[in-house]
C-alpha cells in the first residue's frame, strides 16, 4: 500500500496519462465505430486500448511525427477524404473537389467523423449497402506538422480555434496549408486553402493529373476490380513523377 505523502513517480504518471489518452481515444472513435458492421467491411475498427503514439523520447525531448493521409474515395459521390493525426485519432474531412495547389482557390471540406489511426492504410472496396461503400484508394500520405513550429499544442489551438495552419511532407502535397472553419449552422464547414509558398502553383491540378495509389500504384479501376498492386520501382517511378518541385527562383541578369 503507497503512503499518502509520497508522490507518485514519473513512471506512474506516465502511465495515468497514457491510460486517460487511451480512454479518450475510444470516445473520439464512438461514431466512426457506430457506422460501420466490422463483419462485413474490412476498414480498421480501430482498438481504443492502444497507444497510437508515445509521448516524447527523454532522450530528444522531441515529439513524434504526426501522419496525414488522403483517400480517393468513390462513393455515393467521388471526394477526396483528408485526414490529419492528432491526439491519438486522424481528424477528418471530406473534401468534394480534392485539394488545389493555386492559393486562390478555396476547396470546401466536410468535417467528418474521427478515424482510427490504423485507418492510414487502409486501401480496397466498402461493400455496397454499407456506410461509405466504394472504392478506396491511398492517395498520398506523409508527415505534418504546425506551420509556426508550435508542435500538437498549437495545432489543438488552430482545430480549436477554427484557423489550423500547418506544413504537408507527402509524396504529393507539399508546403503550407490552412484549414478554416466557417461560421454556418449545422455540419462543420471548413475551407481548405493553400499558402502562397514556393509549391504554390496555379498551372497544375494535382487532382486530375495523379490518377494512381501512392502505395500500390493503382488506379480507382484496378482496386474495385481487385487487381494486384503494381511493382515497386513502378510506383516509385510514378510518385517521383507527380512529386511537386519547388519553384526556382528567377537569375537576376548581369
Amino acid at each position: 500500500m503507497k503512503n499518502a505523502g509520497v508522490a507518485p513517480s514519473a513512471a506512474e504518471n506516465d502511465m495515468v496519462a497514457k491510460k486517460r489518452r487511451s480512454s479518450a481515444r475510444g470516445a473520439k472513435l464512438t461514431e466512426y465505430q457506430r457506422k460501420r458492421d466490422f463483419t462485413k467491411t474490412r476498414e480498421p475498427a480501430g482498438d481504443p486500448s492502444s497507444i497510437a503514439r508515445k509521448g516524447r523520447s527523454p532522450r530528444t525531448k522531441r515529439e513524434p511525427k504526426l501522419q496525414f493521409v488522403v483517400q480517393k474515395h468513390a462513393a455515393s459521390h467521388l471526394h477526396f477524404d483528408f485526414r490529419l493525426e492528432l491526439d491519438g485519432v486522424m481528424k477528418s474531412w471530406a473534401v468534394p473537389k480534392g485539394p488545389s495547389y493555386d492559393p486562390a482557390v478555396r476547396r470546401l471540406a466536410m468535417e467528418v467523423e474521427d478515424h482510427p489511426i490504423e485507418y492510414n492504410t487502409f486501401e480496397g472496396t466498402i461493400p455496397q449497402g454499407e456506410y461509405g461503400g466504394g472504392t478506396v484508394m491511398l492517395w498520398d500520405r506523409g508527415t505534418y506538422e504546425a506551420e509556426d513550429g508550435g508542435g500538437a499544442d498549437a495545432l489543438r489551438d488552430g482545430y480549436a480555434r477554427g484557423d489550423l495552419k500547418f506544413v504537408l511532407r507527402g509524396e504529393r502535397l507539399h508546403g503550407g496549408w490552412v484549414l478554416v472553419r466557417m461560421k454556418r449552422p449545422g455540419r462543420p464547414q471548413w475551407l481548405l486553402i493553400k499558402h502562397r509558398d514556393e509549391y504554390a502553383m496555379s498551372d497544375r491540378d494535382v487532382v486530375d493529373e495523379v490518377t494512381t495509389s501512392v502505395a500500390t500504384g493503382r488506379t480507382m479501376e484496378d482496386i474495385a476490380a481487385g487487381r494486384k498492386r503494381r511493382s515497386r520501382s513502378a510506383v516509385s517511378a510514378a510518385s517521383k513523377k507527380t512529386a511537386p518541385r519547388k519553384k526556382t527562383p528567377a537569375r537576376r541578369a548581369g
